[in-house]
């Protein structure tokens, strides 16, 4: 029972035998599937190359640890993981079968169990933390948990935890020094002085403390108690209840640090990833696709009004410096171009223009801006210089979006918050999902947001224009 109740180790355990399972199966599944061109380089060595396949699991395994047991863990990071760590496997099998010398087949055997296992094997990671949820769900894997202080913030947590029975916790009770909860509270055990007790006679394993700052001697008393008696013991910062973010450490020296929000992009090797896959897309929509959009769409934009093919715009980008901004110019030469946005029924936009709005192509030129380096790819769209003057009035959280380079598409523009904001709540929906962008991004959710924007330009937008 007590493995089957909070045993994480063997889950992960369990898992691990799944993944060699999975990987092996693949492995053959594509020797045999490619046929007999290939069997002549790989068969002779296939004892040698299964160890090694298993071997590079298990190193890689190293640097990408299983997670699925944890209590919080969302699908989308689920299927990063599986990538990255199915990316560093291939690699390093890769560079070990080149001193195996099995062939000019290395290759393309290679490519096609990458692919092959990218996709399988991160479906088999999903499926696995849903089970795992189910599992749950039913009262199995579950870790017997106190709160202490049961004000707004414990009363939070305690909800939290008995609505999603998913995340693997059961609260066996409050303690709070108000013993008039006693009465509102079926769950009310004691003061906080009887923790002591309690814990000695029951199987707790992770005590969770609310108690406001004031109470700071009670909250360590409970700390080495919880050290000694080898329970995980977990804080709620007193400020939680007014500030609503998931807060993150970093320490100077022993000084712990919180900071209002995580951004991955801070990281230096996450922005040469990110980089790196602006300027190879961008150098590619260049020389393939954009040459043709410009001798076609040049000469319509030349035939539908007078004026240049680009419009130029000074907008506002990273850490708030202007950068003169690309498009294919979709209205008439008008005055008003630097101060008031396209509206649905604009006067100014030509009947080419209008079309090029609601199939995205007006946005093309902006690859120039991603491989100068002033955008992303992927990132908050760039507002007009008016724009940032007047909503960075209005929005308090409205300059965080510029912590990053703007984007050609956002996470914004794919969620329904692309083209005219005629309300302030439009405008704070927009920033708050390119906060969200800022705080969450991943190499797959650029890679989503791209799908996505690709599959509108296609099916066309309701809200550009």
């Amino acid at each position: 029972m007590e493995l089957i109740k909070k045993r994480g180790d063997l889950i992960q355990w369990l898992v691990g035998v799944g993944d060699l399972i999975v990987l092996n199966l693949l492995f053959f599944a594509v020797y045999v599937g490619l046929g007999d061109y290939y069997l002549s380089s790989i068969t002779p060595k296939m004892r040698e190359i299964v160890l090694l396949l298993n071997f590079c699991y298990f190193f890689a395994l190293y640097f990408v640890p299983i997670q699925l047991h944890l209590s919080v863990v969302f699908l989308d990071k689920i299927v990063q993981r599986a990538i990255v760590l199915i990316t560093f496997f291939i690699f390093l099998f890769a560079t070990c079968l080149v001193f195996l010398n099995v062939g000019d087949t290395l290759a393309t055997f290679l490519l096609v169990y990458y692919g092959v296992t990218l996709v399988v094997f991160s479906l088999w990671r999903v499926i696995v933390r849903v089970i795992l949820k189910m599992y749950r769900r039913k009262g199995y894997n579950f870790k017997q948990v106190i709160i202490i202080g049961a004000g707004k913030n414990g009363m939070e947590l305690y909800r939290l935890m008995k609505d999603e029975l998913a995340y693997g916790f059961i609260v066996v009770g409050f303690f709070d020094d108000n013993e008039a909860l006693k009465e509102v509270l079926p769950n009310y055990i004691g003061k906080t002085d009887e923790v002591y007790d309690f814990v000695g006679k029951h199987d707790i394993d992770e005590i969770y403390c609310t108690l406001p700052g004031t109470q700071d001697e009670k909250m360590l008393k409970l700390l080495n108690f919880s050290e000694k008696n080898m329970i995980r013991f977990y804080i709620v910062p007193e400020f939680y209840r007014n500030v609503k973010k998931s807060l993150v450490m970093d320490m100077m020296e022993s000084i712990p640090l919180l900071s209002v929000r995580r951004e991955p992009l801070q990281s230096a090797y996450n922005r040469a990833l990110k980089r790196s896959f602006d300027i190879v897309f961008s150098s590619i929509v260049l020389v393939t696709v954009y040459p043709v959009l410009y001798v076609i769409l040049g000469i319509l934009i030349k035939i539908s009004s007078p004026g240049p093919v680009f419009f130029k715009q000074k907008r506002t980008g990273i850490y708030g410096q202007e950068f003169e901004c690309y498009k294919f110019r979709t209205m008439r030469v008008n005055p008003d171009a630097d101060t008031m946005q396209a509206l649905k029924d604009d006067p100014r936009k030509t009947r080419l223009g209008d079309f090029l709005r609601k199939t995205n192509l007006d946005e093309f030129p902006q690859f120039i801006n991603v491989l100068k380096g002033d955008m992303s790819v992927v990132g908050p769209r760039p507002h007009m210089l008016k724009h940032t003057e007047q909503y960075s009035a209005l929005i308090d959280k409205y300059m965080v979006r510029h912590l990053v380079k703007p984007g050609v598409t956002g996470w914004a523009q794919v969620t329904g918050y692309r083209g005219e904001t005629k309300t302030l709540e439009q405008m704070e929906g927009r920033v708050k999902r390119d906060v969200w962008y800022i705080e969450n991004w991943s190499f797959v959710l650029d890679l989503k947001i791209i799908v996505v924007t690709i599959l509108n330009m296609f099916k066309g937008e309701r809200n550009a224009y």
